[in-house]
C-alpha cells in the first residue's frame, strides 16, 4: 500500500481494517475447511506483521502488504460460478517421475462448469512483472512455462486449464508474449460480465457488493493439451466453460439471470455483421429494466421494509415502485426478455447513452452501476442518426425531439426499439407511422 496522504501509521491501520475485512469474507465462504484455515492463516499472519511493522521506529513510506494478493483470491473463491475448490494457496504436489520440481504453487485448485482448472493469482505491479525477467529476477515467461510443465504431469490434479489472474494488470509486452508463445486466450470480458456477487450485509446494509474485476484486472485462460496459435475461443472461452452454451446458441448462468441475459446476445460487433432483423434499438427504460435492483433479486427486500421506509426511499414514487414489485414476482421480467434478446445485437444512440449514465449516476446503487457498466460493455454504441420520416414529424408534448432522435435511430437502422414508453409509440401510431417496437413492462432504480 503506498498512499501519499496517509502516514505510514495510517497506512499500517487501513491495512489492518483491510484484512480483518477479508477474514470475515474468508469466514463466509462455502469451501472446504482445510482451504478455510489456510487462508486465515495467512490473513492473521498479514496482521501480525503489520502489529510488528507498527511498533518498528523506522517504518518505510512503502509498505509492501500481501493484502490485495489474499482479497483477489477471495474475491475469486466468492463466484457463483467456481466449484469444487479442493486446495487454496499451497503447493500441489508432483509426481516423483516429473522431470519439473516436486511441487509447484498453485493459488487455487477447483472446477470451473465441470472442468478442473487451477488458478494463479497476481498482485503485483505491472511494472515488476516482466516477460523475460531482468537481473536476479525471473520472467513471467519461465514461470508459464513451470506451470504448463507441472499442468501437464499432475496426475489426478491435472487441469483442463490455468488461468493467470492479474489484479493490478500487466504491460502489453507481457500480454503478448503470453498471447503470441502460448496461445492464452484474454478472457477479461468473459469474467467481468460473470464476475459480480451481490450479497447481504451483515451490518444491515442494503447490499455488499464484490465486483470480481477490478480497473485494470486482466484474466488470461491457458488450455493444457493445446498452447500455441491452435488455441481458439470457441474451444476453450471461460464464458462457454462457465455458461454451458446450448445448440441455439442461448447461455445460461445458474442462479444469475442478468449474466445469462447478456451473454445470450451477441456481443457488439460492426454493423456490416449483423443482418437485417438480427439487431436491437435499446431505449433508456429498456436499459434501466435490465440493471434495476427489482428484476436482480430485490423483491423481496423492498417487500420486508416499512411504509415509513418506502416513502423515505422513493419519496412519491413508493406505490410505482411496489407495483412493479408485484409484477416482478408474477412474471419475472430477465426470463422474458432473454428470449427476445438471444442471438441479438443490441445498439443505443449517443442520446441514450448520455442519459443513461446520467440517471445511474444519479440514483443508482453500488449493484446497478456495476450491472450497467457489464451492460454498455455488451452493446454498440451508434450516432444519432434518426431516420428522415421520423425527423419529419412536428415536434409536440407527446412526440419530443429527444424520443424522435432515439426511435428515428433504430428506425434508420431498420431495428425495433425496446421500450416501456408506450405513450411515444401510441402518439406516433395516431400519426399513422408504422414503427418497429417491442413493449417491456417499467422498471425503476432502486439503489442497490
Amino acid at each position: 500500500m503506498d498512499d501519499p496522504d496517509l502516514s505510514s501509521d495510517e497506512q499500517i491501520e487501513a491495512e489492518k481494517r483491510r484484512c480483518t475485512k477479508v477474514r470475515d469474507r474468508i469466514e463466509r465462504l462455502r469451501i472446504p475447511d482445510p482451504c478455510t484455515r489456510t487462508l486465515i492463516r495467512l490473513v492473521d499472519s498479514e496482521l501480525r506483521f503489520l502489529s510488528r511493522l507498527s511498533l518498528s521506529p523506522n517504518i518505510s513510506s512503502q509498505i509492501c502488504v500481501n493484502t490485495g494478493y489474499l482479497e483477489t483470491v477471495v474475491r475469486i473463491l466468492e463466484q457463483p460460478f467456481i466449484s469444487g475448490v479442493s486446495r487454496v494457496c499451497k503447493p500441489v504436489p508432483l509426481p516423483r517421475s516429473s522431470a519439473s520440481k516436486s511441487v509447484i504453487h498453485v493459488d487455487i485448485v477447483c472446477t470451473l462448469n465441470k472442468s478442473p482448472v487451477w488458478f494463479i493469482v497476481s498482485d503485483r505491479n505491472p511494472k515488476c512483472v516482466s516477460w523475460l525477467g531482468f537481473r536476479k529476477q525471473r520472467g513471467l515467461r519461465a514461470r508459464v512455462e513451470e506451470v504448463l510443465s507441472a499442468a501437464r504431469s499432475a496426475g489426478t490434479l491435472r487441469p483442463d486449464s490455468v488461468f493467470f489472474f492479474f489484479n493490478s494488470g500487466i504491460a502489453e509486452p507481457v500480454s503478448q508474449g503470453l498471447v503470441a508463445e502460448f496461445g492464452a486466450l484474454d478472457v477479461s470480458t468473459d469474467f467481468s460480465l460473470l464476475g459480480l456477487d451481490v450479497s447481504e450485509d451483515p451490518d444491515g446494509d442494503w447490499v455488499h457488493v464484490h465486483s470480481l474485476m477490478g480497473l485494470h484486472t486482466q484474466v488470461f485462460q491457458l488450455n493444457v493439451d493445446c498452447v500455441g496459435d491452435g488455441a481458439s475461443r470457441s474451444d476453450f472461452g471461460v464464458a462457454g466453460m462457465v455458461s454451458g452454451i446450448s445448440g441455439d446458441g442461448v447461455v445460461s448462468v445458474p442462479g444469475d439471470a442478468f449474466s445469462s441475459l447478456i451473454l445470450a446476445m451477441r456481443p457488439a460487433i460492426p454493423e456490416a455483421s449483423v443482418c437485417e432483423g438480427e439487431m436491437i434499438n435499446f431505449d433508456t427504460t429498456a436499459l434501466v429494466a435490465l440493471v434495476s435492483g427489482i428484476s436482480n433479486g430485490g423483491t423481496e427486500r423492498l417487500l420486508k421494509m416499512s411504509e415509513l421506509e418506502l416513502a423515505s426511499r422513493f419519496k412519491s414514487n413508493s406505490k410505482f415502485v411496489m407495483d412493479q414489485v408485484e409484477s416482478e414476482l408474477q412474471r419475472p421480467m430477465l426470463m422474458e426478455l432473454r428470449h427476445v434478446l438471444a442471438g441479438k445485437s443490441g445498439i443505443i444512440c449517443e442520446t441514450v447513452n448520455s442519459e443513461f449514465k446520467e440517471l445511474v449516476k444519479m440514483c443508482g446503487g453500488p449493484s446497478e452501476k456495476l450491472r450497467a457498466n457489464s451492460l454498455l460493455r455488451h452493446l454498440r454504441l451508434v450516432p444519432d442518426q434518426p431516420s428522415a420520416r421520423m425527423m419529419g414529424l412536428p415536434n409536440t408534448r407527446k412526440v419530443a425531439l429527444k424520443n424522435k432522435i432515439i426511435f428515428g435511430t433504430g428506425d434508420h437502422r431498420r431495428a425495433p426499439t425496446l421500450t416501456a414508453n408506450m405513450g411515444f409509440v401510441r402518439a406516433i401510431s395516431q400519426t399513422g407511422m408504422s414503427l418497429l417496437t417491442i413493449e417491456h413492462r417499467p422498471r425503476a432504480l432502486t439503489g442497490d
